[in-house]
């Protein structure tokens, strides 16, 4: 299982942008609905700083790449940061009812 965590900070005039297109992604995931993988994101208290936790849960699991919605909000990131996105590979060390939408 391949777990990645990525976290950034971004401009305070564009968090709000930033989450927009964050929930377009996950409208995008809602509507195709693809198995092996499940993905988070969160929005910290200061607003500006975001966290995306994505869950490899089976192999050959279709890449967040190839969601279009995705692709928008990758496109132009470094120009909505102040600190850009800095991704870490992660181990599940437990989970319980991990938080759902």
């Amino acid at each position: 299982m391949k777990t990645v965590v990525v976290q950034y900070e971004t401009k305070p005039d564009r968090a709000d942008e930033n989450q927009a297109l964050i929930e377009r992604v996950f409208a995008e995931l809602d509507e195709r609905a693809p198995d092996g993988f499940s993905y988070m994101s969160v929005r910290l208290a200061d607003g500006v700083s975001f966290i995306h936790v994505v869950v490899e849960t089976a192999e050959g699991a279709i890449p967040l790449t190839d969601i279009e919605a995705f692709r928008e909000f990758v496109k132009d990131i470094d120009d909505r940061c102040v600190k850009g996105p800095a991704a870490s590979g992660a181990q599940v060390v437990g989970s319980y009812r991990f938080v759902g939408r």
